[in-house]
């Protein structure tokens, strides 16, 4: 970008800055954002009528079968479960990472990537009921029995709850400075949604000093969470024996580079979007954020590379006659076409982000085209990693299968796709899409020069009521666990605590919360000068 068009875009902002309304156009309805919305409510449209048609004759409007006699039962909706979930990753993580190190190119994005993870969860929720044939039933009946044992606990616990919640948790935190500046600027509805959001935030500089503190340390928390949550979705398919292809130790790892991979390309999508299609951000979301993630994406998609080849060298090489069946139906079979895509979308990738890298330029087209290389390949990995252990490779005599998408699955995924765009633009017309200190509208104190002024019980109380939150949350977190693993009853009873596993995620829940305590107890403070500057 040309010095002049930079200097042009930085006095346009300079100009706005008097009506943050206007520059992000919060509350007010311009015919792109209309017609946004209405193609997000036909997509929506779609997977309603989509759903209905399942709920009301059932499955067989799908294409999913029973394995071992010609089909799969695991099918569309558990390929985009993973993918939904995947995309989670980089989000939460790019602004952990950023907190923790001090990434500051990637600061603008940081709420862009919270939001993007905390709508893929819901996504992956709601993908998760669209799998199940009776969703009531289902929504009943896992809070209640849900088994430490199966590897599915950890997803409805770790990824579905805890992994959504710390996510919200860290969102709102992250938000409460800016509703705090937007509330003194506005009117009516929102004026109340910004102080209901900034709930005991007064821009001193206790509250930043309070946010530097529990962001860093939510940061620290979260990681080997994100870790976790997605390394159990890889334990569902990694440590079932029975299945050939799906057995691996490569699964768990393979999963977390995979969501990496396809969370990035998701960021720097959206990224590109904010800076050229909607608000002109290109002196605020810089050429080097992009060169940041490009660079992350060239390393972990080579990575993801290696594992590919590692995993097919083994499974066509030495492996069992079943393992290898399974193999050659992936590779030069029914399967061999998803295969391929994957391959040539990653190489393709991996060698225009490498040129990219080598080059000491930033070419944001390839940063684009490579994310949207990546997460082809993510929904057709994933769909190779699903389906074909459940029709070839079988131990027992059973025949050959095959997997046909029907036009409802097709539906539904694309119904939760237009409810995700929705809330994504949703969100955006109601709050500020990216923090506003890293547009230049709202300043905000150097960590260094932040000086605590609060004093009194005020202080030790705000401190006894965050270790307790705490304790609380590890107790109930501990009980939970442990009833959900049936300790002092027999394994096939029902838990000796009703609904123990709801008690777990209670827990995992209430240990986040403690950060909100934190920061949102009130508080005594010394008289100071205003941090606020305009």
């Amino acid at each position: 970008m040309a010095v002049g068009e930079g200097e042009k875009i930085r006095k346009d902002r300079e100009n706005k800055v008097s009506d943050v309304f206007d520059f992000f156009s919060i509350g007010k309805l311009k015919i792109g954002w209309i017609l946004a919305v209405i193609f997000s409510l036909i997509l929506i449209l779609i997977g309603v009528i989509s759903f209905a048609q399942q709920e009301k004759y059932g499955d067989i409007v799908t294409g999913l079968r029973t394995p071992g006699y010609g089909g799969v039962s695991w099918g569309l909706y558990v390929v985009f479960i993973i993918y939904f979930i995947g995309i989670s990753f980089a989000g939460i993580t790019i602004s952990a990472l950023t907190r923790i190190f001090g990434m500051k190119e990637l600061r603008p994005l940081t709420r862009p990537a919270e939001l993007l993870t905390i709508i893929s969860l819901i996504l992956g929720a709601m993908s998760v009921l669209a799998d199940q044939g009776r969703v009531l039933y289902a929504l009943l009946n896992l809070p209640r029995y849900a088994r430490v044992m199966s590897p599915m606990f950890g997803t409805f616990t770790m990824v579905i709850a805890g992994y959504l919640f710390a996510s919200l948790v860290y969102f709102y935190l992250s938000a409460r400075a800016d509703a705090w500046f937007m509330a003194s600027r506005s009117r009516g509805f929102l004026r109340i949604f910004y102080k209901i959001l900034a709930l005991g935030f007064s821009g001193k500089t206790d509250d930043y000093l309070r946010h530097s503190y529990s962001s860093f340390w939510l940061a620290i928390f979260i990681l080997p969470l994100l870790v976790t949550a997605h390394s159990t979705l890889g334990f569902i398919f990694g440590i079932q024996a029975g299945r050939p292809g799906w057995f691996s130790a490569l699964q768990a790892p393979g999963f977390v580079i995979m969501a990496g991979i396809s969370g990035t390309g998701m960021l720097v999508i959206i990224a590109y979007l904010l800076r050229r299609k909607i608000y002109k951000l290109e002196d605020v979301i810089t050429e080097k954020a992009f060169r940041t993630l490009g660079t992350m994406l060239m390393i972990l998609t080579i990575t993801y590379i290696y594992f590919m080849i590692v995993e097919e060298l083994t499974a066509n090489y030495a492996a069992p006659r079943k393992e290898r069946e399974v193999a050659h139906a992936i590779a030069f079979g029914p399967y061999a076409i998803p295969f391929w895509t994957t391959v040539v979308c990653l190489l393709v990738s991996f060698v225009m982000l490498f040129y990219q890298f080598v080059s000491g330029k930033t070419f944001i087209w390839i940063n684009l085209l490579s994310s949207l290389l990546v997460n082809v390949a993510a929904v057709s990995k994933r769909f190779i990693i699903v389906v074909p252990s459940q029709t070839h490779g079988f131990y027992l005599a059973y025949p050959e299968g095959s997997y046909h998408i029907s036009p409802v699955e097709i539906g539904i995924i694309l119904g939760l796709v237009g409810f995700g765009i929705l809330l994504y633009i949703i969100f955006a017309k109601i709050f500020p899409i990216i923090p506003l200190d890293t547009a230049g509208i709202r300043e905000e104190p150097e960590e260094e020069n932040l000086e605590r002024t609060e004093y009194g019980t005020t202080l030790l109380l705000r401190r006894f009521a965050f270790v307790l939150t705490l304790l609380l949350g590890f107790i109930l977190m501990i009980v939970g666990f442990l009833a959900s693993a049936r300790v002092g009853t027999k394994p096939y009873l029902d838990p000796p605590i009703p609904f123990a596993p709801v008690i777990f995620i209670l827990g995992i829940m209430l240990s986040f919360i403690s950060a909100v305590v934190y920061e949102v107890f009130p508080g005594k403070y010394r008289t100071q000068p205003s941090s606020e500057k305009f």
